[in-house]
């Protein structure tokens, strides 16, 4: 997917018009984890759903697999197929009188067949953890896990190459969270698909993402590796944000100690590189 020049504006032609997004030029490549991170107002929410194309931009073009998707005869219907998107609190989305019911719905509307329909929800609903038991159930029955792990399988029925998720951590318990990022984690490692994390936690995207997209006033400020993106401590800070803990104890430690690597972006990445420098 690639985004050329993208503004949005808010309230475009009145008295309350704000920018969103100014001048948006990214490309997102096939099987990468990327990390949205950005402080709240940063422009994260409105990127996500342009991306899904359900806001459209001000000016510039979005291309799906070389496709301009604002091409009259391009069929967003299908742009929301492959690429999809969770919202943050997903439980919120669910509907339906029972897990499969709601689990069918995104792949019925694709206009698929009964039989196509039935397999694509059932895989999806083992890919994500929930057994057989828990088919005829009502989501609302659920817990807080099991529900997100039914949102995230409603958007998996319908196969996207892009997923994208707002914040699916939001509201869970430390063992929720970890379930959900290793739940994502498998899920990128098994179907090889796009994933777009959009989190607050840079601790998270530090141990899972491959790429961070750094936003700031609705402009991408950082883009590299995790490695890359938490070396510019101070600029992140400055703009609301945070590193790693681990991360920040390098770089705290480095002020007072020569010679130590200051790289370390997880716990015990940090722990290796005191252990050297101790031993040097």
């Amino acid at each position: 997917m690639h985004l050329q020049h993208v503004n949005y504006i808010y309230g475009m032609g009145t008295s309350q018009e704000c920018p969103a997004l100014c001048d948006i030029n990214l490309e997102i490549r096939d099987g990468e984890f990327i990390g949205l991170v950005g402080h709240s107002g940063s422009g994260k929410s409105t990127l996500i759903q342009l991306l899904n194309g359900l806001e459209r931009v001000s000016s510039g073009e979005i291309y799906f697999n070389g496709q301009d998707i604002y091409d009259p005869d391009y069929s967003l219907k299908e742009l929301r197929g492959k690429v999809g998107l969770v919202f943050q609190y997903p439980e919120h989305q669910l509907f339906e009188t029972s897990v499969i019911a709601d689990v069918e719905f995104g792949p019925k509307n694709l206009g698929l067949d009964q039989l196509d329909v039935e397999l694509r929800s059932f895989q999806a609903l083992k890919q994500v953890g929930i057994g057989d038991d828990l088919l005829d159930v009502s989501p609302l029955a659920l817990s807080g896990g099991q529900k997100r792990r039914v949102a995230i399988a409603g958007v998996l029925a319908m196969e996207p190459e892009i997923l994208i998720l707002d914040e699916p951590m939001a509201g869970l318990d430390p063992a929720g969270r970890d379930e959900i990022l290793e739940l994502l984690a498998g899920i990128h490692r098994e179907k090889q698909i796009t994933i777009i994390l959009v989190s607050h936690s840079m601790d998270d995207v530090a141990k899972y993402a491959d790429r961070i997209l750094v936003m700031n006033a609705g402009q991408i400020v950082l883009d590299g590796t995790p490695r890359q993106v938490f070396q510019y401590e101070d600029e992140l800070r400055q703009i609301g944000l945070d590193v790693p803990q681990s991360t920040a104890l390098l770089h705290r430690l480095s002020k007072e100690t020569e010679g130590l690597r200051t790289d370390g972006i997880t716990v015990q990445e940090s722990v290796d590189a005191i252990l050297d420098w101790i031993q040097e």
